[in-house]
Formats: structure tokens, sequence, C-alpha cells
């Protein structure tokens, strides 16, 4: 994994992988979600979804700007 740089209270993380970003296009404001290679971040919250860059608020590790070109987010209906 490679970390980007840290933005005030939000981390980039991006990954090696294939473009994603039709997969994400559902995820909106809201809607519960996991990231499939960090299960120890628990399920997380879609603050936004602009442009490909999707910003989740984990539990565990708080806000997180992902790169959804790169990760596939997990929607998760039942908590």
């Amino acid at each position: 994994m490679r970390r980007g740089s840290d933005y005030g209270c939000s981390k980039v993380f991006s990954e090696a992988g294939h473009d994603m970003s039709d997969m994400n296009s559902i995820l909106e404001p809201g809607m519960l979600v996991r990231h499939p290679q960090q299960p120890d971040w628990g399920t997380g919250q879609v603050q936004s979804n602009i442009a490909g860059r999707i910003t989740v608020n984990f539990r565990e590790v708080g806000k997180v700007v992902i790169d959804g070109a790169r990760v596939e987010l997990v929607p998760v209906f039942d908590p």
C-alpha cells in the first residue's frame, strides 16, 4: 500500500489494482462500506464521492480518502 500526504485530518490511500471507478460510482454519502484490504479498519461511512475520490470515515482510523480507481470498496447493507 502506498500512503499519500496527510491533508489535515484526512489521509490518502491508494493500492495497485484495476480501474474500480464503475463499481464505486454507486456509493453515496451515508452508505456504509468496508475496505477489502484493511478489515481492521471496520465499517466506514461514505462522506463524499467526487471524481473517483471517496472520503470515508472509518470507526478505527478516522477520515480516509480512497482512490476509487484503485480500490473497490465493499458496501455493507447489514452492519
